[in-house]
């Protein structure tokens, strides 16, 4: 519908209210015929169609057409309201073009009409009464009125007698005159001087009456003071704002005038924010002050009931105020001995409020408040700066060396961090940050800065100071998430490639794990001399050079040598008595940064693998000796004829024991070297490479680093809770080696008796050339060439009597040991363990021997 349309049916509809059949002049003769002008009618029409003057009830359509209908009925008019409801049904279902769409404002408006035509007085309309249109053309008819209502009322006066007029104007009038004269009996003050001391009292200023009590802790009105229980309850409720004011105002001259770390950058943009708001609250109170200077705007002339301003009106402007205030003193409170994160978080547990106007006035303050932690928040995670002079950050850092810059140089203070900030993006922040550090201070690295860049572009965000604030926490995650992402990748490529971190395990796995096997065996060969010897004759650099042998003459030798250049021989501090077995050890250098994963801690867990490890390749070296000398079956040859049956077959079940004690522990130790070597370092070695392809930051490959290390430590019974089987394993090496050299004595002496037993048998030429061959020391125990088959018998016994007790001795302890520690396997709670029972008790021997497994 266009708008000539719209003015041509208002056009109309003022014309039919305006032509409707006049009062005639019988009825009230005061009143003048006359008719109104169309035209000021018209726009005045126009004016009030086009203003934004609202009815006070609910638009409902249907309330509305029920309304009119109930109203027709209850006027006996049952035939109208069945029309009305007829038409009301068509006229609502009418939709489409030609339609109307505010059907309620059409049913609103005949209805003031209908109630408009009624209100008639005297024969005259008075349309205003109900809020229509007023009848323009009743001037005259009012004026006669009044002029009426004058004389009568001026006569009832004189005469002593008041008859309230039915007029609704005067008889408010009236009441109003009253109300007033019974204040001013009740009251030693007036309503204007209790305002003005109420508006003294907000701003924290003492009034003539209203005053600050110390006692009381608050503005009170003295008991002297007149005034009704009503005003006085009345002003004691506005007064609370007064004291609420002085404890704001408090604390924002306090947060400005204490800098530092009193108050730190947060607080003062608390205190910043909480003088901004103080000063809307200053400018309200201007405008009210203003108020209270103006008269009371009345209908009638000539009355006058104060200033505009009355308590009543005071108290609904300092509604939104006193809610605001009551907020600020109770943060006030709560951030007293606060600052930083803790303050924010503090601020933000009052901002979950279901009030909209306390939602939104929090949600301000907040923004303000936040700004410089989400200012910190960005500089740490863009730039890697810690900008915190006043300790407010949930991110704290510590002056260390390199070597410990990502694990203690900085931590998370729990204390400090906000509860709209979770506990998981605050990880994720401090490591994004530390990520920065590394590459810039170990790896010496600017790499992250493209990084960071690349991680705002992709969030939608700027590198920019104020990008961010309170309530945007979604796009804070996403920047995080993004600049997390890019700068560890990042991280992850300069560690592999730059620093090769993949090559510097392997090579610890070859040479500290003792994986690279012929290396092994040449440095074992080349050592043994040497480490035989006690451990404070032992040069350092003699052994340097014969681990460089050991290189040379394996396939070590093809390895990087930046690499090979880090393994250095080690010597532990030794004690009186220790040979060079028991000190020796090797050590890797990684170097910056790779000492981040490989620490002193773990280079110390890495030479206590390397401890064992050398003790087991030791043993197994050992024996193998011990077999080459075992080996030739001297017992059974032919030169030992002229001993008696019964000395040989003593020999010969001494040797037989040798080689059952030697297969016992030959079994032993060859299964538990496998163990070790392929069940617990290759497979510890697969699936650590293969966390290490799947890790996306430094924190995830430490993780599978220290995973890869304990999996090591705990399958190899060097945990703290196999310390009994750790104990028991060292005694059965230390048996091994002690049986190797009972074995390598034992066969040394019954080489000697060999030897002399064939001299004997030679001519008497050769006798006298072998006994020449003969060492000194079996000269002074005598020369058994000459004595013959019986000082052969002798020294047989000698041998035997002195080595079968030891030897005895070893085979009953070893048993002891190894079913004690078989026994103690399947109480261990790694199941890897479960493994090396079942290699070592393969055919149920031990266990069908008696052993308690």
């Amino acid at each position: 519908m266009g708008d000539q349309e719209v003015l041509d049916l208002v056009k109309e509809l003022v014309t039919r209210l305006l032509n409707s059949p006049p009062t005639t002049p019988t009825q009230n003769p005061n009143c003048n015929p006359s008719k109104p002008d169309p035209t000021q009618a018209l726009r005045y029409a126009i004016r009030i169609l086009s203003s934004r003057l609202t009815p006070s009830i609910s638009p409902d359509e249907a309330a509305m057409a029920e309304s009119i209908k109930r109203r027709l009925a209850l006027q006996g008019k049952s035939s109208q309201a069945l029309a009305f409801a007829d038409l009301y049904a068509k006229f609502a279902s009418k939709t489409g073009p030609g339609s109307i769409n505010n059907k309620w404002a059409v049913l609103y408006l005949l209805k003031v009409v209908c109630e408009d035509r009624k209100g008639k007085d005297s024969g005259c309309r008075v349309g205003s009464i109900s809020g229509g249109l007023p009848d323009l053309g009743a001037g005259r008819c009012e004026e006669n009125e009044k002029e009426k209502r004058g004389v009568n009322h001026e006569k009832e006066w004189r005469s002593g007698v008041v008859l309230v007029s039915k007029d609704s104007a005067h008889r408010r009038d009236l009441a109003f005159r009253e109300f007033r004269g019974l204040l001013k009996e009740e009251s030693g003050v007036s309503e204007d001087v209790l305002v003005r001391n109420l508006l003294y009292a907000c701003r924290g200023i003492d009034g003539s009456y209203m005053k600050f009590d110390a006692k009381v802790d608050g503005y009170v009105l003295p008991e002297s003071v007149k005034v009704p229980r009503s005003t006085r309850v009345m002003v004691h409720k506005l007064g609370e704002l007064g004291w609420l004011f002085r404890k704001v105002e408090g604390y924002v001259s306090g947060s400005t005038r204490f800098l530092g770390d009193e108050v730190g950058t947060v607080g003062q943009a608390f205190g910043a924010a909480l003088h901004d708001e103080l000063t809307e609250y200053h400018k309200l109170l201007a405008v009210l002050n203003e108020h209270a200077m103006n008269p009371i705007p009345f209908l009638t002339d000539g009355v006058s009931l104060g200033n505009y301003l009355s308590l009543r009106r005071l108290s609904v402007w300092l509604v939104e105020p006193l809610v605001k205030m009551k907020l600020m003193a109770v943060m006030v409170d709560s951030c007293k001995v606060l600052k930083g994160g803790a303050m924010a978080g503090a601020i933000h547990m009052h901002a979950q409020h279901g009030d909209p106007l306390v939602h939104e006035f929090m949600r301000r303050l907040l923004r303000r408040v936040c700004s410089p932690l989400f200012e910190m928040v960005r500089s740490w995670v863009l730039e890697g700066e810690l900008e915190d002079r006043y300790a407010e950050f949930f991110i704290v850092g510590q002056p260390v060396n390199v070597e410990s810059l990502w694990m203690e140089g900085y931590k998370l203070h729990t204390p400090m961090l906000p509860s709209f900030i979770s506990k998981s993006l605050a990880q994720r922040i401090l490591r994004t940050g530390k990520s920065i550090n590394f590459l810039r201070v170990c790896c010496e690295d600017r790499g992250w800065a493209d990084a960071a860049t690349e991680a705002t572009a992709a969030a939608g965000t700027t590198t920019e100071r104020g990008g961010l604030g309170y309530g945007e926490t979604d796009a804070l995650e996403l920047m995080v998430v993004e600049a997390a992402k890019r700068v560890d990748k990042h991280l992850m490529e300069v560690i592999y490639e730059r620093y090769k971190f993949k090559e510097h395990c392997l090579a610890i796995k070859r040479y500290l794990l003792l994986g690279q096997g012929d290396f092994v065996q040449y440095l074992m060969d080349k050592v043994r001399p040497e480490l035989s010897e006690p451990a404070n004759t032992i040069s350092t650099f003699k052994l340097a050079g014969l681990l460089e042998t050991a290189v040379r003459s394996s396939n070590a030798q093809y390895d990087d040598r930046h690499i090979l250049d880090r393994l250095r021989v080690k010597m532990m501090p030794h004690n009186k008595g220790d040979r060079g077995w028991d000190v020796f050890s090797l050590e890797y250098e990684a170097g910056v940064p790779l000492n981040t994963v490989f620490t002193e801690s773990v280079m110390a867990r890495y030479l206590r693998i390397f401890n064992f490890l050398w003790k087991l390749r030791r043993v197994e070296h050992a024996l193998i000796g011990t077999w080459k000398t075992m080996k030739p079956n001297c017992i059974t040859s032919h030169s030992f004829t002229k001993l008696q049956h019964a000395v040989k077959m003593r020999l010969l079940s001494t040797s037989r024991r040798c080689q059952v004690l030697w297969n016992k522990m030959n079994h032993f130790v060859s299964n538990l070297q496998y163990y070790i070597m392929f069940e617990v370092l290759e497979v510890s070695w697969s699936n650590f490479s293969t966390e290490m392809e799947a890790a996306k930051d430094l924190d995830d490959l430490l993780a599978a680093h220290e995973k890869y290390l304990h999996s090591i430590v705990e399958k190899s019974l060097l945990g703290e809770r196999s310390k009994t089987l750790y104990g028991t394993l060292f005694v059965l090496f230390d048996l091994m080696l002690r049986f190797r050299s009972l074995a390598d004595r034992l066969y040394e002496r019954i080489h000697e008796l060999q030897t002399r037993s064939m001299a004997s048998s030679l001519p008497s030429q050769q006798k006298n050339a072998q006994a020449k061959r003969l060492t000194t020391k079996s000269l002074e125990t005598g020369s058994l060439v000459a004595d013959g088959k019986k000082a052969l018998t002798k020294q047989t016994d000698e041998i035997l009597s002195l080595m079968g007790p030891e030897l005895d001795e070893i085979g009953r302890k070893y048993s002891i040991l190894l079913n004690g520690f078989i026994s103690e396997l399947p109480m261990q709670q790694h199941i890897d363990l479960k493994f090396l029972l079942f290699r070592l008790d393969f055919t149920e021997f031990y266990s069908r021997s008696g052993a308690n497994l």
